[in-house]
């Protein structure tokens, strides 16, 4: 099944709130993406990517497993400094698995929970 049709069904059941963020994930070939979105609000309330200015420098491929990293521990800091602790994970319907896998337990051992 594509992850277009998985993303699709799952985005009907999960919702982020304004205490629950959904953590979206996206992933293109060169660069990965995470935003902390409230649903209720439809507004997004943190971002990081391999194309933020506090990576952009040191990320020389955004499309490796260490980027992902580095943009997991980011968004887990930009949700600690809006006193975000929870979240919910969208992994965009792909599955869980290297980049995926990697930012998502980056933001964990920075302290974000889901």
């Amino acid at each position: 099944m594509s992850h277009l049709r998985r993303r699709k069904r799952v985005r009907q059941k999960i919702s982020g709130t304004g205490d629950r963020p959904r953590l979206s994930v996206f992933r293109s070939l060169k660069h990965i993406y995470a935003q902390l979105i409230d649903d209720e609000l439809g507004v997004t309330l943190a971002e990081a990517s391999t194309l933020s200015p506090e990576l952009k420098e040191t990320v020389t491929n955004g499309s490796n497993v260490e980027a992902a990293q580095r943009v997991g521990a980011l968004i887990a800091q930009k949700a600690k400094q809006q006193e975000i602790e929870v979240a919910i994970f969208d992994r965009g319907g792909h599955l869980y698995h290297g980049r995926i896998r990697a930012l998502a337990e980056a933001a964990r051992e920075e302290g974000l929970k889901f």
